[in-house]
């Protein structure tokens, strides 16, 4: 649709610069419309008009063929120069063939346009039949076809321009969303491990609990009550935690803004799964200070998964250990236990540990995971400090 319109203006224009071009022609024959000094020779005849008409004939193809419509232009210009009738004005069509040519192709092609239009303008003007004894006619002539190629050349490079601004834009607009979609995946990638370590440690606190009560519901209610009460409290504290982390995928939800586990939570970490029947203990070694809040929170985490690891997997009455050292440069954690339990399973690295590796490497630490040298397994991240934080 969009070539048929373009055919259709062009078409349009060359029946107009023909009809112009005709009156030009034929103008001379008075005198008025040809002014003094420039061609003007044999009188204008059917000949001379068909010709004129021929060579507006190739603007109706500008835009698609430009420099093979230029080139037929200038046979019928020639042609009328050589039989004597001369131009003049009524070459209207070959300066509109010649901005389309500078404006519709690339830099050869234009200048072979504009060469080819100098040499037949002057063969014709000097071995014409035709001659002007004045040169300013000459000059007015060059300088008109060099100023229409030039402004050709202008809009081809305004246009070339816009077009390199717009893919520029488009170009832009596919990287922003491109970053745009992986900064969701990394969200969704984010919020999936912190909504594993969540579900994962307290389901894995209730199940122990729930078990210990069940044991002991028939010789020791007050344990049982207790134990359900523990359970009751770790279902609660899922709960909130879950739905501030899924509250962060809903737009139309804010999500509290409560504070992101760290260190100074793990005391009530530990306090948790003594209350599951893990035994447990907490050692800090140098002075505490404070560290980025990413590598505090991967820390807990580490931890976390460590603790419910063991409680999963060293059996009942098994002894577990965390260490948190700090270092003039680094952080130290490590969570030991001696696998020594009763009903313990082997130990497999699972999404839980594997969340904790990208934890730990996003900060440029060192995780090292593994069994123990006599019985037992150990989960140790070493995270380097800037500055001392």
């Amino acid at each position: 649709m969009r070539a048929d319109r373009t055919t259709f203006h062009d078409s349009v224009l060359a029946v107009l610069v023909a009809a112009v071009s005709v009156v030009l022609f034929l103008g001379r024959d008075g005198g008025r419309l040809e002014p003094p000094g420039l061609f003007a020779g044999r009188a204008p005849d059917a000949v001379g008009v068909t010709l004129v008409l021929l060579m507006c004939v190739p603007v109706a193809v500008r835009r698609r063929w430009p420099l093979a419509g230029l080139c037929a232009s200038l046979v019928s210009a020639t042609l009328l120069s050589a039989l004597g009738y001369g131009v003049g004005l009524a070459g209207v069509a070959v300066v509109v063939l010649l901005y389309a040519v500078a404006s519709y192709r690339g830099l050869a092609a234009a200048l072979g346009g504009l060469l080819l239009s100098l040499v037949v303008y002057g063969v014709g003007a000097a071995a014409g039949p035709l001659t002007t004894t004045r040169w300013s006619d000459h000059v007015a002539v060059l300088v008109v076809l060099v100023a229409v190629w030039g402004g050709g050349r202008s809009l081809r490079l305004r246009r070339a321009y816009l077009e390199e601004l717009r893919d520029r834009a488009a170009r832009l607009e596919r990287a922003r969303a491109a970053d745009t979609r992986a900064a969701r995946a990394e969200e969704r990638t984010r919020i999936a491990r912190e909504l594993h370590d969540v579900v994962a440690h307290h389901v894995s606190v209730m199940t122990v609990q729930a078990a210990a009560a069940r044991k002991v519901l028939a010789t020791d209610p007050e344990s049982a009550s207790e134990a359900l009460s523990a359970i009751e409290s770790t279902g609660r504290t899922a709960m909130a935690e879950m739905r501030d982390i899924v509250g962060l995928l809903r737009a139309d939800a804010r999500a509290e803004l409560t504070p992101q586990p760290g260190l100074r939570d793990l005391p009530a970490l530990v306090e948790q799964m003594r209350e599951a029947g893990l035994s447990t203990t907490l050692s800090v070694e140098g002075a505490a200070r404070r560290v980025p809040a990413g590598v505090d929170l991967a820390a807990y985490r580490l931890v976390q998964e460590g603790l419910t690891n063991s409680l999963r997997h060293a059996g009942a009455g098994a002894r577990s250990e965390v260490t948190v050292r700090h270092g003039r440069d680094e952080l130290e954690v490590r969570v030991e236990d001696d696998g020594l339990g009763a009903a313990a399973s082997p130990r497999r690295p699972g999404h839980g540990l594997v969340g904790i590796r990208e934890r730990v490497a996003l900060y440029g630490g060192i995780l090292t995971i593994g069994p123990k040298a006599g019985g037992g397994f150990k989960v140790r991240a070493r995270f380097p400090l800037k500055d001392g934080q």
